[in-house]
């Protein structure tokens, strides 16, 4: 959510930062639905006032026995009431009206965010590890031999239709100790907090983080109301919600390791094979809350918290900035994390980490009070999933495929799986 005051005092930098996500000017129209909902406040204060002295008038003329003058007086201040409470219904359809424009419009990127249309306009930041060379044609985790009777996507359209997967046996294993492995990581080594949160919520929530109203065909909402998290950043970021935080507490760090439930509306026709693309999925996301100043350095570490987990596991990647026309609605600035994944010869996304600035916990109303006692003020918070368990899955699996048609797994994950380091050709985990 934008604040109006920002927008009114430099509506040119306003516009600015639309006119770098491809957008038209903005500023004129918030202005005006501005300018006459604060008309009919200030009407209704000046009414007010004249009710006021209305009021001492009537009494006035009834201590003098002027009964006739009292009656005039009281037939205007009726006229003054019904004004009034026009124009207060006025100033409050007026709110509603800059309310609803203001929470469709997305975040501003900094300055530091290349400009650009789409996907091609990102920049490269960093890479780490090289690409396994194969003296063999790598396939994909689905065509793998041992992986494949226990991936299976037949049973799944059976009982929920595409875009779902059943996994069994070994496969099913690596997927838990991929996630055991990334959030004890997370705990014992990058201090976030565990937490094991609610997978359906209220509308507020999905607002509070900027999924409603907007985005809403994109997450799946029960016939009770409730909606299925797309992603445990609505819950942990919605810790705050409402509070004014201590700022000597700041930041707070936290992860969960949660189902996760995706529409994928507009995604039709995009990677329709295997389980890149799933209607629910599993992730370890992470999310801060911290004191303003803070935020940038934060959103590095926590950018660095999903890097160690690939580094970990020995997979290849890479870090991209996200370009302003490729940002998501709620961010200020986008590290994608791209894993390296053989089958198909290229790097995909499996984590992304943002910066939000005050933009969400302005629709959360979250806030701290600075230690010197002053004024509240609004946090900012960050996200990023730390990481993606089915993608993970997906890339160890393909970068650890031996041409019998085995997988060796990486010895991050051995511990995890008692001991044993390979799922054999015919899918067993040794």
């Amino acid at each position: 959510m934008h604040d109006i005051r920002a927008i009114r005092e430099n509506p040119t930098a306003f516009d600015a930062g639309f006119a770098r996500r491809g957008m038209g000017p903005q500023s004129q129209g918030i202005l005006a639905i501005d300018q006459a909902r604060r008309l009919a406040l200030h009407t209704v204060e000046t009414q007010k006032a004249e009710m006021n002295f209305a009021a001492k008038a009537i009494g006035s003329a009834m201590a003098k026995g002027d009964k006739e003058g009292a009656e005039a007086l009281k037939a205007g201040l009726s006229r003054l009431k019904q004004e009034i409470s026009e124009n207060e219904k006025l100033a409050k359809d007026e709110d509603a009206r800059l309310r609803q424009v203001l929470e469709t419009l997305p975040n501003l990127p900094l300055a530091e965010v290349p400009d650009g249309a789409d996907e091609d306009d990102n920049v490269e930041l960093k890479t780490w590890g090289t690409p396994r060379e194969f003296d063999f044609q790598p396939v994909e985790h689905f065509e793998i031999a041992g992986i494949a009777p226990n991936m299976d996507f037949a049973t799944a359209a059976k009982l929920s239709g595409s875009r779902f997967v059943v996994l069994r046996g070994a496969v099913a294993r690596v997927h838990r100790a991929l996630a055991q492995f990334m959030t004890d990581l997370h705990v014992d080594q990058h201090d976030l907090t565990e937490v094991n949160s609610p997978v359906l919520v209220r509308d507020e929530a999905m607002y509070g983080t900027g999924q409603l109203p907007k985005f809403a065909e994109d997450s799946y909402q029960t016939t009770n109301g409730w909606w299925l998290i797309p992603t445990s950043e609505v819950t942990l970021t919605n810790f705050a919600a409402g509070e004014i935080l201590d700022g000597r507490a700041l930041p707070l760090r936290f992860c969960a390791h949660t189902l996760c439930f995706r529409s994928e509306a507009g995604s039709a026709g995009k990677d329709t094979t295997g389980m890149l693309r799933q209607h629910q999925f599993e992730k370890v996301e992470m999310v801060s809350v911290t004191h303003p100043a803070d935020s940038l350095a934060e959103h590095e570490r926590m950018t660095r918290c999903a890097e160690a987990v690939l580094e970990r596991l020995e997979l290849p990647y890479r870090r991209i900035v996200l370009c302003t026309g490729d940002m998501g609605f709620g961010a200020q600035k986008t590290h994608d994390i791209e894993v390296w994944v053989p089958g198909q010869g290229k790097y995909r996304e499996i984590s992304s980490v943002s910066v939000c600035g005050d933009f969400q916990a302005r629709r959360m109303n979250a806030r701290f009070r600075p230690e010197d006692g002053g004024k509240p003020e609004f946090v900012h918070t960050l996200n990023g999933s730390g990481v993606a368990v089915g993608r993970c899955l997906i890339a160890v699996l393909e970068n650890g495929q031996s041409a019998d048609g085995g997988v060796d797994l990486p010895a991050a994950l051995h511990r995890y799986l008692g001991g044993r380091t390979r799922i054999t050709p015919t899918g067993d985990l040794v």
